[in-house]
């Protein structure tokens, strides 16, 4: 009982924060109609500062960490990431009103990680005052890859199925250039890398951290104008979807607090690793997920995966996701 009075309270106070304040208000400036237009450059380059504060910060963490205690929630997030591509394909696969490619795009693309979900969860962990390893982060690639990969291959083996054709090499390296060459995934890297090998300090402290949040709150007006644009979209297709995108992210995100227990345990993995990586876990990509997915799986409907993830999966993972593990986690760990 104490439990759902804290997740209830959260969730109340939760739509005050200015992440999902900034959210809803998108929402409500589009489905008033207004004209207000965020142009695509200036989203993608604060996606890319967001993701390249997110790793100068995790770089500078790996290089002073231990690798014993990452390399265990670093194949945790490999088995989640394929472990959601492979229950949603077979979720999906037993509704025959749901085409198959649809479905495993679906599937994938919940598989794999929003960075705005991610950074909206730092800031209310670091709000409440919740420590969490800064290398955490960096698990991103170890659940975004796998899964997208997965994805293409499966249907592409569907495809090759349903033509009859003959057992054809299905090329992984090219998914696994796209996915690394994406727009997000590249800046968390390149954050990475300039986090181990170079000292940014001087720069994350005067430049990234103290504008980190005002940018954040700009993402999140614009991706809660673009989940409102796209339920048009969902509307189009199964009602299953819409279904599957409300449910998916809390179910994957207790899978994944289940295995960060256990690496809680066996590792010594924070409070905040083991809330932060459910919130990972229970993501949905909305930024470099969608481009890799539409080149590789082309038959499916962009409004089916992409109408899930944007409209209704992220803001889930945001407004319900976060004070739902945040509350579970202090009743697990009382942090």
């Amino acid at each position: 009982m104490e439990f759902i009075v804290d997740f209830l309270t959260r969730l109340l106070m939760q739509f005050q924060t200015p992440t999902l304040a900034f959210l809803i208000g998108g929402m409500l400036i589009a489905a008033v109609g207004s004209n207000l237009k965020i142009p695509n450059a200036v989203y993608q380059f604060i996606v890319f500062f967001l993701l390249m504060k997110i790793g100068l910060k995790g770089g500078i963490e790996i290089r002073e960490a231990n690798f014993n205690e990452m390399f265990l929630p670093a194949l945790f997030s490999i088995i989640v990431g394929i472990s959601i591509v492979i229950a949603g394909t077979l979720v999906f696969s037993l509704l025959s009103s749901v085409k198959r490619e649809d479905g495993i795009a679906t599937a994938g693309l919940f598989g794999a990680v929003s960075a705005s979900s991610l950074a909206a969860a730092m800031v209310l962990l670091e709000e409440e005052s919740i420590h969490f390893e800064a290398w955490v982060p960096a698990l991103y690639p170890f659940m975004d890859i796998p899964a997208l990969i997965l994805a293409i291959v499966l249907a592409n083996l569907h495809r090759q199925r349903q033509e009859g054709s003959g057992k054809k090499e299905i090329k992984v390296w090219p998914i696994v250039k796209d996915s690394l060459q994406g727009s997000a995934l590249s800046a968390l890297l390149l954050g990475i890398v300039l986090g181990l090998f170079a000292k940014p300090e001087s720069i994350l402290h005067s430049f990234y951290e103290p504008m980190f949040r005002g940018f954040l709150s700009v993402l999140m007006l614009v991706m809660g104008m673009e989940a409102y644009a796209r339920l048009a979209e969902l509307r189009r297709v199964a009602h299953w979807f819409a279904v599957y995108a409300f449910f998916a992210p809390i179910i994957h995100g207790l899978f994944a607090f289940g295995l960060g227990y256990l690496a809680h345990v066996w590792v010594g993995f924070s409070a905040g690793g083991v809330i932060l990586f459910s919130v990972i876990a229970a993501s949905n990509s909305d930024i470099s997920g969608p481009p890799t997915l539409r080149a590789g799986i082309p038959s499916a409907n962009p409004s089916s995966y992409i109408g899930s993830s944007t409209s209704i999966g992220t803001p889930v993972a945001i407004v319900i996701c976060i004070p739902l593990f945040i509350a579970l986690g202090q009743q697990v760990f009382s942090v």
